[in-house]
């Protein structure tokens, strides 16, 4: 079990310090974070809460998962291990087939 908690459907309007203030009923928050959209800077109705410890996490899950926070059915569930970000491929540059009798001035 890990520490590290996901809240979904959250109410957009949702702050950082209403989540502190939900989960301090389970034990001490070492950590939230809500995502936001990287243009707009909105929230996305998610967002990661890190207690400090396992058992505080079992018992927010316990008790919070499926709580109305703004009339909003709230998920509550252990957080997932971030999967690695894949680099871009590479792409060779094609070749061109010519036709008969033109020159390639590349070099």
């Amino acid at each position: 079990m890990n520490r590290e908690l996901y809240v979904g459907s959250l109410p957009y309007e949702t702050t950082e310090e209403d989540l502190v203030r939900l989960f301090s009923v389970s034990g001490v928050v070492q950590s939230v974070h809500i995502i936001t959209d990287k243009i707009s800077g909105k929230s996305k109705g998610c967002g990661y809460v890190k207690m400090s410890t396992v058992e505080e996490a079992k018992d927010a899950i316990n008790s919070l998962d499926g709580a109305l926070v703004d009339n909003r059915k709230i998920t509550v569930s252990e957080a997932r291990e971030q999967k690695p970000v894949k680099s871009a491929v590479t792409r060779r540059p094609t070749t061109r087939i010519k036709p008969e009798g033109q020159k390639d001035f590349r070099k």
